[in-house]
């Protein structure tokens, strides 16, 4: 139950029918929004439709707001509606609409706050992506977090998800990981090998790796000739690096529908065969794609230039920067080459929405990837890419030092092992992911009121309790679902106990705003406030006893605190289920 919703329709249809307005254009109307005042005080819910309508209706905004909210008030459906400033209407909803919120979250449960926004349209999200080179680090977790949350949000909203990895198992980078489980194989065998060549995978990741080989193959591998040996372990690489990261995403709650291969792009025996060198094609084939030549980048050496005839991709067309070369001098694809394949292959998969999770480093993707998803779908797809920034992991105030394990930096799984998901799921979405996050493993795990986690969880807990006791009060005679359901909640008249009515009635608003945004940290801010209501009430009723959610004295306001207290479990744990945090019934 969606409370600015039903306004907003209601509001649509009074337009639809008020002599002002009624002329305009449909569309026009609807740019009339609905939104909470900035200031509590002047109501439930504003519209700025006298604003962006009056000049279409030849009038001034007051004008027509006072006949906006004259009509509103004609219907007997609101509490209060006011006309402010230049024009802005103000709404009081009367206390039932509220009650009718807390009883449709009673109903819904695991529902409440679900939505048809998405239309039951397909998107595509693709998060982590990391390369298959060694262990992920904490800032693949954020990304990861940060793109499965967006993906449990935009299912709870409406929209039919799925979630996808893409395996960076082709290029030089592959390569230079199997050499280095090479040197650990022969390590393994007791040969004396030194250091690690230049440029190879420090860290002792690779260890285990190249001691299942060494029991394998005994010294076989070593006889061989590197063309031989190099294939083999760049698979064994790729499958062994591949299942720790998939080990590091299953212990922070991470699951993905399908895993893409890069190779499998360019391999003939793949379904489609080369798709790189067919989208290359198609391409060609639209005039997509010419022979010429671009400048050096800005700031660039023409000594470091290559200045020669490329194979370009008439990006600019679209909305880059530059065109976009398509061949390495070799004839090799370039490595945006087959990420244009890779994207044209998920439009034939069915998926118009497409959006890419990607690192910090990769700000200068996006234009030509958008520009790229245009032209390969025809203008009939889009891709949107959201940008993770970096993480800075601390301890006390100060650097955490990078992993043994890996070599040069820490470790997601150092991090887990630390101080567990559900603090790393809900910290990794405590600010909005284009902007630099400050991660502190001792403050994460702290049990106080600065500690976002552990105030929502406590929050949960602690109504957990309320109804275990609720089940004890009353002897003989226990409360029951259906009394808690058909409770009188016109009992609840505090303005603490309003003040969380309002708040769980704004989490289906919250969940479309969040999800239409790409910005699941909303519901992180979301809960610590509805969290910190619930906490303000809970201390009041403490010094004011009427006022406690269990009173053997007082059934019918027991109940329909009871009511109010459930609603609040309800969207807590909704809420946290969307971000992957657990809702723990009890905390020590």
């Amino acid at each position: 139950m969606n409370l600015f919703n039903i306004f907003a329709a209601d509001l649509q249809a009074l337009l639809a029918t008020l002599p002002e307005t009624a002329a305009l254009p449909a569309e026009m109307r609807a740019r009339a929004s609905v939104e909470p005042p900035r200031d509590a005080s002047h109501g439930d819910l504003s519209t700025n439709a006298a604003m962006v309508l009056a000049k279409e209706a030849k009038t001034n905004p007051r004008a027509l707001g006072e006949a906006i909210a004259r009509a509103l008030e004609a219907t007997g459906k609101y509490a209060k509606v006011e006309v402010a400033g230049p024009g802005f209407i103000n709404i009081a909803l009367r206390p039932e609409a509220f009650h009718e919120v807390v009883r449709a979250a009673l109903a819904a449960g695991a529902d409440y706050g679900r939505s048809t926004l998405g239309g039951d349209r397909p998107v595509n999200i693709e998060y982590v992506s990391a390369n298959p080179t060694g262990p992920m680090h904490v800032g693949h977790g954020r990304g990861a977090v940060y793109g499965d949350a967006l993906a449990s949000l935009l299912g709870f909203a409406g929209w039919k998800v799925t979630r996808e990895y893409y395996i960076n198992d082709a290029g030089a980078q592959i390569d230079v990981v199997a050499r280095s489980v090479f040197h650990r194989y022969r390590e393994a065998l007791g040969r004396d090998v030194g250091p690690l060549g230049e440029g190879l995978y420090p860290g002792d990741y690779l260890v285990p790796v190249g001691k299942a080989l060494a029991e394998e193959y005994g010294d076989s591998l070593e006889k061989m000739p590197e063309s031989d040996w190099l294939p083999l372990l760049r698979r064994t690489a790729i499958d062994a690096m591949m299942a720790m990261i998939r080990d590091d995403l299953a212990a922070i709650g991470i699951r993905h529908d399908v895993f893409f291969s890069e190779a499998s792009l360019t391999d003939p025996n793949a379904p489609g065969g080369d798709r790189v060198a067919a989208t290359i094609a198609d391409f060609r084939a639209r005039g997509l794609i010419y022979q010429g030549r671009l400048p050096p980048p800005k700031g660039q050496k023409d000594a470091d230039w290559e200045d020669r005839e490329q194979t370009l991709f008439r990006a600019t067309d679209y909305g880059d920067d530059v065109d976009r070369p398509l061949l390495k001098s070799d004839g090799s694809y370039t490595y945006f080459a087959s990420d244009i394949a890779y994207h044209a292959d998920k439009f034939a998969r069915g998926f118009a929405e497409m959006i890419d999770v990607l690192g910090a480093d990769h700000g200068g993707y996006v234009k030509r990837m958008v520009a790229a998803v245009k032209a390969a779908s025809a203008g009939r797809g889009a891709l949107e890419v959201r940008i993770c920034q970096l993480v800075k992991l601390m301890r006390n105030g100060e650097p955490v030092k990078m992993s043994k394990r890996a070599g040069d930096f820490v470790t997601l799984r150092d991090v887990i092992d630390e101080v567990g998901c559900d603090a790393i799921r809900f910290m990794m979405l405590n600010r909005k992911n284009d902007i630099e996050l400050e991660f502190d493993l001792a403050k994460v795990i702290e049990q106080s009121k600065d500690n976002p986690v552990f105030y929502v969880q406590y929050a949960h807990a602690r109504i957990a309790s309320v109804f275990r006791q609720a089940a004890n009060a009353f002897e003989g005679n226990p409360v029951s679902e259906a009394e808690i359901a058909g409770a009188d909640l016109s009992i609840l008249k505090d303005e603490a106990e309003q003040g969380l009515v309002r708040l769980v009635a704004q989490f289906p608003r919250l969940i479309e705003q969040a999800a239409a945004s790409r910005e699941p940290h909303r519901v992180v801010f979301y809960l610590y406030d509805l969290a910190s209501a619930f906490h303000a009430l809970w201390n009041k009723g403490k010094d004011l006893p009427d006022l406690r959610f269990i009173n053997n004295d007082d059934r019918k306001g027991t109940l329909a605190r009871l009511a109010l207290v459930r609603a609040t479990r309800i969207v807590i744990a909704n809420g946290l289920g969307l971000l992957g945090v657990s809702a723990p019934e009890e905390m020590r």
